[in-house]
């Protein structure tokens, strides 16, 4: 069911994360990018390449997906390669912490653990645990340990914009998809998420916000700040209130 802004529709019981983009600033983009060298010519892997063709897609899908776009003739039969070097990369800055958490996001999800919704991790690459256990809050505990449930990197059939991994996530919490909400950043994660009939939430950090209003996002925000959490089980997916001025 459609849902827009301000309006109620079901009571929502869960909130799935992509994680990338949404919870942590990650090194993905530049993982890719660096890796490309020896492929093709990175100039061309922008911001905005990486957000319309490889971001929330699974790590081959996004490698082939950068080589038939970017390299030349045959290019796309070396994804494999791309996506293993890639790898080698990633798991190079993640050992340097080379990424930093989303403040407004450790704000949302701790905020989303004094309401009744379950919340579950849903990204489709295998790093995103090794990325939130690494992000140490309050009294000693990870980001990792703030969610309910964690599906990130598991196997399906089709990655993103196939619902496949927001259906497991909703499954791992026992919820129907049509009373989920998905946070995502990417054009291709806010198309899963209404394949599989849940609301989607955009989070616009790079200026992309047409990229998500076009995939069908529900609401679009540029911080997770702005959201009206007590809102969310009732099923409104609305902006806070702006407190009256006194004058």
């Amino acid at each position: 069911m459609a849902r827009s802004p301000d309006a109620v529709a079901e009571p929502l019981r869960a909130v799935i994360f992509d994680v990338d983009g949404v919870l942590v600033d990650s090194p993905h983009e530049q993982a890719w990018r660096e890796a490309l060298s020896d492929f093709a010519d990175p100039s061309g892997f922008t911001t905005a390449f990486y957000q319309a063709h490889v971001a929330g897609k699974r790590r081959l899908e996004g490698a082939r997906a950068t080589l038939e776009r970017l390299g030349g003739a045959g290019a796309a039969a070396q994804a494999a390669a791309y996506a293993e070097k890639k790898q080698a990369v990633i798991d190079r800055l993640i050992a340097e912490d080379r990424f930093e958490a989303f403040p407004d996001a450790i704000r949302f999800a701790e905020a989303l653990r004094e309401t009744p919704l379950r919340t579950v991790l849903a990204s489709a690459s295998k790093n995103a645990d090794a990325l939130l256990a690494r992000v140490i809050l309050s009294e000693g505990r990870t980001l990792l340990s703030l969610f309910d449930a964690d599906v990130s990197g598991r196997e399906v059939a089709r990655g993103k914009p196939d619902p496949a991994l927001f259906l497991l996530a909703a499954a791992a919490v026992d919820t129907p998809p049509w009373q989920c909400l998905v946070v995502e950043d990417a054009p291709a994660g806010i198309r899963a998420a209404k394949a599989g009939g849940m609301a989607g939430l955009g989070i616009a950090r790079l200026g992309d916000e047409a990229l998500l209003r076009a995939a069908g996002a529900d609401l679009v925000l540029t911080s997770l700040d702005e959201l009206d959490v007590r809102a969310l089980p009732s099923g409104v997916l609305r902006t806070r209130p702006v407190p009256l001025s006194h004058t």
